[in-house]
């Protein structure tokens, strides 16, 4: 499929990096990009040779979140609906959201493979949800962060109320949001929002290293941790012990499961296939 906003490339382990294509606008998502996005994750979900998915942008920017100069002739508070006139009614607008923004969220509360974001520079309101919806975060020395959503009367409009606080806690998610302050990637480090910092010459090679090491995995039993991961979020204990009886289930009943107590007998490398 051929996409203008994005980049979407495989490579020969199974590994597909998406970049947000529009380094010109600071890769201010538009409706097309956030269609554009949503497919690729679809796309990426529906290949059985996909194994990992890593996003980044082009540039010297991970994401500035809303285009809001590319809205010629159109209200700043469009940017989010898309293309519905300054006038839509709440209605209108709460639905149209639910078709533009929140395509990518959706897309990626299905995705049930590993993403790794490698965020190369500042992310910044949209930008930052964008990486948030990652699994995991490397971001280079030059990537700083802000839900700078509150700067302008907003609330954060791509899931980063229910993603930050899960992932850096309650206390440190509400005074990132109700302040909007820019966070340097030392701190993001700090606060356990990114796993890494490297030198940025150095980004890509660390994502890849680790998107090599999952791709070589045994997909099945990662896939099958990363649903049990979220899904467990909104349960309690007895019932999470239910969910990974499944799971556990589910995996040891593959060729992976049995490859890898033979490899640790044969005192060797596991040779996972996926299935």
């Amino acid at each position: 499929m051929d996409f203008q906003d994005i980049l979407y490339a495989k490579d020969s382990h199974g590994i597909v990096t998406v970049t947000l294509n529009r380094p010109e606008a600071l890769n201010g998502t538009t409706p097309r990009m956030n269609r554009e996005l949503a497919q690729a994750v679809r796309m990426a979900k529906a290949d059985p040779e996909v194994k990992v998915l890593v996003v980044t942008g082009a540039g010297r920017i991970f994401c500035a979140g809303i285009d809001l100069k590319g809205l010629t002739g159109k209200a700043r508070d469009t940017a989010a609906w898309g293309d519905l006139p300054a006038n839509a009614s709440i209605e209108d607008k709460r639905g149209a959201l639910r078709n533009n923004a929140h395509l990518l969220p959706r897309a990626m509360i299905d995705f049930d493979k590993p993403c790794i974001g490698a965020i190369n520079g500042p992310a910044v309101g949209g930008g930052m949800d964008i990486a948030s919806l990652c699994d995991i975060r490397i971001a280079s020395e030059q990537a700083r962060f802000a839900m700078s959503y509150v700067k302008v009367g907003a609330t954060p409009a791509v899931g980063g109320c229910y993603l930050l606080p899960r992932i850096v806690g309650l206390t440190v998610a509400c005074e990132l949001i109700w302040t909007g302050r820019t966070i340097d990637a030392q701190e993001a480090l700090k606060i356990g929002y990114v796993s890494k910092v490297v030198p940025h010459d150095d980004l890509m090679p660390a994502v890849m290293d680790l998107a090599l090491q999952l791709a070589k995995g045994p997909s099945v039993a990662i896939n099958m941790s990363k649903r049990l991961i979220y899904h467990c979020l909104n349960l309690d204990f007895a019932r999470a012990l239910d969910a990974h009886e499944w799971g556990m289930t589910i995996a040891q009943n593959t060729e992976d499961a049995r490859e890898g107590p033979r490899a640790w007998a044969e005192k060797r490398a596991p040779q996972f296939k996926g299935r």
